[in-house]
This record gives structure tokens, sequence and C-alpha cells, in this order.
């Protein structure tokens, strides 16, 4: 007896696009999840960046500053608990590249590390890229972090940043959210969205409803609790991840801030120019 051939009947259904996908098949997403910026991802990074798109990436930015300061002291000398000392904290702070919203408002001084969420994440995206290290309480740039932070290598030093932080660190440790992939995972997908969807504005929630629906496993993180929703923690979460501390981070999108007068807060979401002068889609 002959057995029917199944596989293209698969590879059919695997290169049909999904509605819960956005059109996307699941090949696409597949590439997209695992190999975000990869050769047969939808999604890709621009090889010929100008430094004048980089000068405009506030967490690249930092990156670049922090290390510039570790290479001028050779190393620097860490708290007992293993935080950068104030003097350098002082030091990034002041580019005003990240600000802190208390900070600035004077309800908050900067005494240490952990009051600026964007200067702890770079120390630990610099630790996890690998161009700094430490040891015997100190901290000290590496052999790869030194020629990163070439002229020439500026590109190079942005793509690394970039992928360790949407690949490798971990999102969830840097927040008050349930340890879930949540954001980090499907970011590329979430960036998707922005390229499909470009022709007007949209709140947070527009995309978080279709990026739920892509993900929908990842609403059981969030448990029913007295005061709030499992969809309104989730699209929080979603919120300060992926649209504040990634895609405004690296100067990717603007977003509005809006209140109403009932208290609800609705983000409007717009991208900025260097959106289109990083990513490149097929």
């Amino acid at each position: 007896m002959n057995h029917p051939d199944f596989e293209p009947v698969r590879l059919l259904l695997n290169n049909a696009p999904v509605d819960d996908f956005c059109g996307l098949s699941p090949t696409e997403m597949h590439h997209l999840l695992y190999d975000a910026y990869g050769d047969k991802s939808p999604l890709g990074l621009r090889i010929d960046i100008e430094n004048s798109t980089l000068d405009d990436m506030p967490f690249f930015r930092l990156t670049e500053e922090f290390l510039r300061i570790i290479s001028r002291e050779e190393s620097i000398k860490l708290t007992p608990l293993g935080a950068l000392p104030r003097k350098t904290v002082h030091e990034l702070y002041g580019h005003k590249l990240i600000t802190e919203d208390i900070i600035e408002a004077g309800f908050s001084k900067l005494s240490r590390e952990q009051n600026s969420i964007a200067i702890m994440t770079v120390h630990l995206n610099t630790l996890v890229l690998g161009v700094v290290k430490k040891a015997k309480g100190r901290l000290s740039i590496t052999k790869k972090g030194a020629q990163l932070l070439q002229p020439g290598e500026r590109v190079n030093l942005f793509t690394e940043t970039l992928s360790t932080y949407t690949d490798k660190f971990n999102w969830s440790s840097n927040d008050g959210y349930p340890q879930s992939p949540l954001g980090q995972l499907g970011c590329g997908f979430t960036v998707y969205l922005l390229k499909k969807f470009r022709q007007s504005e949209h709140a947070i929630e527009f995309y978080a409803e279709k990026y739920l629906k892509a993900f929908p496993k990842l609403l059981e993180f969030f448990p029913i609790r007295q005061f709030g929703t499992p969809e309104g923690d989730f699209v929080n979460c979603y919120r300060v991840r992926t649209f504040e501390r990634f895609l405004e981070w690296f100067g990717l999108v603007k977003v509005e801030h809006l209140h109403s007068i009932y208290g609800k807060q609705s983000d409007s979401v717009k991208r900025t120019d260097l959106f289109q002068e990083v990513f490149r889609f097929e």
C-alpha cells in the first residue's frame, strides 16, 4: 500500500499566512523567535547604519560612555555589593541620555547604581556581552571590548549590544512583574507590527492585543488578584518591557503618555526615523 506524502502539505501549512501572526507564516514566526536578525528571518539589521543614527540611540550611547570610562580608568573598583561607585554613576547619568522621572522631579536622589534602571542594565548587559569583566572586586574592559570600542567598529558594537539585550539579557530581572518571557519573547514580532501598521499612530493596547493573540499562553503568568486584572497587568508589563525599556531606550519609537480624566493611562506610539534606518524587512 502506498502511503500519502504529507511533506508538501506540511510545507504548505508552515508557509501559509496565519491571522494570529498578523500575516506571518509559522516558518517566518519561527525564524523571528529564534534567529530574529538571521538571513531567513523577515526582520534584519542594516549593515550601513550611519554614525548620526547611532548618536540618537540613548541605550547604545550610554553603553559607549560606560566603556569609555572603564577604558580611561583602566579599571574601576566596585562596591562591596558589586555595584558601580557613585562617581561613575553620576558621570554616566550626567550625560542625560536616559533619565529617571522620580530623580528629575526631585523626589529621589541619585545615590547609587540601583537608582537608575538604565545604568544598572547597561552594566549587566555589557557583562553578558563580554566587553567588560569582573575580577577581584574591580571592573575592567576585555580585549573584545577594547576592539569594539574602536571608531571603525561602532556598528558592530551596536549590533552586538542590541542582540545581547534582546536575546541574552533577562528583561524580567529588573522590574517587579512575574518572571516570564513576556515582551522579550517575540520582541521581533513587535518590531514587525510597528512596520506593518506604520501608516498611523496606535495605542500600546493595540499592539498588546495582537501580541497576546500570537502568544496567548503568556497570560497565564498573571494571576487573578483583588485589584487589577490579568489582562491589565499583561498590558502594563508589555508596555514597560517592550516600549519603555527596549524600543524607547534605543530611540526607535516615541511614546506619548496620555491620561484621561478617569486616570486611565493610554500611551500613543510613533516610530522615529531611526526605525527604518536600523531595521530591514524581507
